[in-house]
């Protein structure tokens, strides 16, 4: 159940299931607070959850409403997410992420499979003869009330850059395929996008229960997260000049 306070800083939450995972704060200044978000844990509310997200959690650690985020992440997501704390330098920082000034790298786990060509889009090997890295190019869309973003025909405004790392071999008693480290490198910021594209060339992401089928799960069903980490993040700050690297450590299975 949910109810509006009367000072207009912002609705209270009365039931709410809890997410048993921490908030770390890596990093903070005056002007920006860096988190190192778990799985699980939306970046800021929506649908059922606010109390229980990123954003609301700061605003209440810090007794501060001027906290915003500067990008975010999905819920099933962990990794690196920057929050503005200054009202006055919030729009530097997003334009940031906004214009791709940001650099994203991610981590993921997902099974090594010969790369299936995918029905829209194109596919480009960067060190021919080998499978990888490679290039990702498609357009997806993404329908508001509907789960999942799709790859239909059309200019392309989404790429990421695929790299195999190795064999991941913590999981290998767990499928009946090897699974793989990879590194993707996102070059646009469509939602979903990683997971589309993995899921596009025949590797879904381990954990993943939108790509390539919608497997519905409880809320309180933390058993099989979703493998993908948010791990580095770089940007020159836009008020100091600094080269700002941020690296995630919530583990891959």
């Amino acid at each position: 159940m949910q109810s509006a306070n009367t000072t207009g800083a912002h609705r209270w939450v009365t039931s709410e299931p809890e997410i048993p995972f921490d908030l770390p704060v890596i990093y903070e200044d005056e002007r920006i607070i860096v988190v190192d978000k778990p799985r699980f844990l939306s970046t800021m509310p929506r649908g059922m959850w606010y109390r229980q997200t990123a954003l609301i959690r700061l605003r209440e650690q810090y007794d501060d409403r001027n906290i915003v985020p500067a990008h975010r992440l999905d819920r099933p997501t962990a990794g690196i997410v920057v929050f503005v704390r200054d009202p006055a330098s919030r729009g530097a920082y997003q334009m940031l992420f906004q214009n791709k000034l940001a650099v994203k790298t991610y981590e993921c786990l997902a099974p090594i499979r010969p790369v299936k060509r995918p029905r829209t889009g194109t596919i480009e090997q960067l060190a021919r003869p080998r499978p990888f890295p490679l290039l990702r190019r498609s357009h997806i869309i993404k329908t508001r009330g509907v789960l999942r973003a799709q790859e239909i025909p059309g200019t392309v405004n989404a790429q990421t850059r695929i790299e195999l790392d190795g064999l991941h071999v913590g999981m290998s008693e767990q499928f009946d395929e090897p699974i793989g480290r990879f590194t993707l490198t996102p070059l646009t910021g469509k939602t979903h996008q990683l997971r589309v594209h993995m899921n596009s060339i025949g590797m879904p992401i381990i954990g993943d229960d939108f790509y390539p089928n919608i497997t519905p799960r409880a809320y309180d069903d933390f058993s099989q997260p979703l493998q993908l980490v948010a791990r580095t993040l770089r940007f020159t700050d836009p008020f100091t000049g600094e080269l700002r690297v941020f690296t995630s450590r919530v583990p891959l299975a």
